[in-house]
């Protein structure tokens, strides 16, 4: 399949307005303009609604359990009921302040991430800021047993907050225990000291989940980490004080950290005491290590660079094709002499306009036997579907995407996270709301036999046995 002009396909947007002409010609679709692969189709859009409908409101991270998606915004969480994906139905919204609210759910619990400073630890907060001792940040558990009516359980204050965090189940199903992420510490901040070069553990067992609480907080870094860029090397590269996200494989006993100026791998076969065995940079290319994605033997990963912040336009000739882009590492050797070594770097091949934000952001595997395929998002850069089978040489196969939300300024927006769940492919865009799509490639099409039961992405598991 040719991913030319030519092979682009224009649609309108399913809230009625007329379908539009061939993109502009400098290749960039028009304001609010659809374009895609012809092996990729818009289903299904649901916008945001009530307190999440502001512009400030920013749709967030997604996770799934059998007919229903977990969709996280900064004023709280929706909850969609996705037995049709071509209909879905918002069938509960919460309201509980406190971005990002990354989610993720275990059995009849769901877990929510705070990292921005409020007043108390309740669903009924204001900003205070991270200055007063008294001021709260960390995560927050809710019942969901009746998901149109979930309830508050309790919450677990973490030094800096819980900007991410990842649920690991424990051997014996009796815990799940959350490796809470977080960074940016300061000396004025009473519960965010610097080095600050560690992750939060959550214990929350299962029986009485109010009674979650951190266990540990160990330290990745004694030696400080990654001191950062200069504006002779890499002005763009973080000082490492923490990390970002981290991405278990629990079958496997190991994680990849993605922690600002590093990326790591450690070894979690005491899920309690996680052991980091291997360490790499790039000082050269990457700004912000993000986040990362095992393939499904767990002899890759795909670590993601959010060069900007997620709020910078990176995807132009004037960044290139190396830096905001994926970096593609082998696993090799054994046990605790395992390596990461570099393979590749993956970026979209499609340029976005200087008023569109675009770089590399969450995704999660296509399950396809012996084939390595992903679809991640991109912010305004849309959503992608690339194949690194072959590590040394990614190729993008097929994406969909909107044109900016604007032509004359830099506006935040596009597709936050882009998952694969069970025949569809599910996007949390941060200004649009919850698109639904459809690929049909047969390069995908073994996918569609394998179902999952529920999907937190930065949980891995291993698919067809």
């Amino acid at each position: 399949m040719v991913l030319s002009g030519a092979a682009l396909v224009a649609a309108s947007t399913l809230a009625g307005s007329p379908a539009v002409a061939a993109e502009p010609t400098d290749g960039i679709p028009g304001v609010d303009q659809i374009v895609s692969s012809r092996n990729i189709k818009q289903v299904a859009n649901l916008p945001k609604e009530g307190p999440f409908a502001p512009e400030n409101a920013l749709g967030t991270d997604m996770a799934f359990q059998g007919d229903y998606a977990f969709v996280g915004n900064y004023n709280g969480f929706d909850i969609f009921d996705i037995r049709r994906p071509a209909k879905p139905k918002r069938v509960a919204q919460v309201l509980c302040p406190g971005g990002q609210n990354d989610v993720s759910v275990h059995g009849n619990l769901l877990f929510l991430s705070t990292d921005s400073s409020r007043s108390n630890n309740s669903c009924e907060n204001v900003s205070q800021p991270a200055t007063v001792k008294e001021s709260w940040e960390g995560v927050k558990i809710f019942d969901i047993s009746d998901v149109r009516n979930p309830k508050y359980v309790a919450a677990v204050e973490n030094d800096c907050g819980s900007h991410t965090h990842t649920l690991v189940p424990d051997k014996g199903n009796r815990n799940v225990y959350l490796y809470s992420s977080s960074y940016g510490p300061s000396a004025a901040f009473p519960d965010c000291q610097p080095p600050h070069d560690k992750i939060s553990i959550v214990k929350v067992p299962l029986r009485n989940p109010a009674a979650a609480s951190v266990i540990s907080a160990p330290v990745l870094f004694p030696d400080g980490g990654n001191p950062g860029g200069s504006p002779s090397t890499n002005p763009n590269l973080s000082a490492t004080s923490g990390c970002h996200d981290i991405t278990v494989y629990p079958k496997l006993d190991l994680a990849a950290g993605a922690c600002m100026g590093d990326g790591i791998l450690f070894d979690i076969s005491n899920r309690e005491k996680p052991k980091v065995i291997e360490r790499v940079r790039d000082d050269v290319n990457f700004a912000f290590w993000h986040s990362a994605t095992f393939n499904n033997r767990g002899d890759k990963v795909v670590f993601t660079d959010e060069l900007g912040g997620g709020g910078g336009a990176t995807c132009n000739a004037a960044t290139g094709d190396k830096r905001g882009a994926n970096g593609v590492y082998d696993i090799v050797g054994k046990g605790d002499k395992r390596k990461l070594v570099f393979r590749s770097y993956y970026k979209i091949p499609r340029p976005q306009k200087d008023t569109e934000n675009c770089v590399a952001h969450n995704g999660s595997l296509i399950p396809v036997p012996g084939k390595d395929i992903m679809v991640q998002a991109w912010y305004q850069g849309g959503v992608s579907v690339w194949d690194f089978t072959d590590s040394s040489k990614p190729k993008e196969i097929g994406f969909w995407e909107r044109g900016p939300l604007s032509d004359t300024q830099l506006k935040t927006g596009g597709s936050w996270s882009a998952y694969w769940y069970n025949g569809y492919i599910y996007s949390s865009d941060i200004q649009k709301g919850f698109d639904v799509l459809r690929l049909d490639d047969w390069r995908t099409d073994l996918a569609k036999f394998q179902h999952f039961d529920e999907l937190n992405v930065q949980t891995q598991g291993r698919y067809f046995g």
